[in-house]
């Protein structure tokens, strides 16, 4: 199983599992312990009646909140099957999954928190830029393929130059990297 407390000292496989480096990690530790307990108490505020007490129930394999970060950053960065991760964190698939789910908005919400989500409209540059004193960003383009429109002048102003087919252009901002993100 991986274990944070081992990859810590292994700063190189750290890098390699996760994309960020021990004091990268920790940084984002401290939004991601914060986003988690507000994801928690959101939780028990929806559910009316607990069938067990608070701490019931069998103990989560990833108790800790480096264990938590670790999981989800794993599964962004080498995006494998939920087998291959069952296997690396000694759950099963559906736990795993479950997981995924879980992690993935905690970790949307401690991104949020530290200014470092990713803008999808172009329309919003501005108002990003304004937020922070100095930003790194990356505009980033992804050219998808569409049907090929009837209208002449609408093919001529979707048309890419590319492998002579209709590609819609998709720009979107980046905050980059994570580092540089305080919270």
């Amino acid at each position: 199983m991986l274990f944070y407390q081992d990859l810590k000292d292994a700063p190189r496989a750290l890098r390699t599992f996760t994309g960020l480096d021990q004091s990268e990690f920790e940084t984002l530790l401290t939004s991601f312990a914060m986003a988690w307990h507000a994801y928690v108490d959101e939780r028990h505020r929806q559910k009316k009646t607990r069938r067990r007490r608070v701490g019931g129930g069998r103990k989560a394999r990833l108790a800790s909140m480096e264990e938590k970060l670790l999981f989800i950053l794993v599964y962004y960065k080498i995006y494998p099957l939920q087998e291959v991760m069952a296997t690396m964190f000694a759950m099963s698939q559906g736990r795993v999954n479950a997981w995924i789910y879980k992690l993935s908005e905690v970790l949307t919400m401690a991104l949020g928190h530290a200014h470092c989500v990713p803008e999808r409209d172009p329309q919003n540059l501005e108002q990003i830029l304004a937020m922070g004193v100095s930003v790194d960003c990356i505009i980033d383009g992804t050219e998808r393929r569409m049907q090929r429109p009837t209208d002449p002048v609408q093919q001529q102003d979707l048309y890419s130059g590319k492998k002579k087919r209709i590609r819609s252009k998709i720009p979107s901002l980046s905050m980059e990297p994570i580092a540089a993100c305080s919270t």
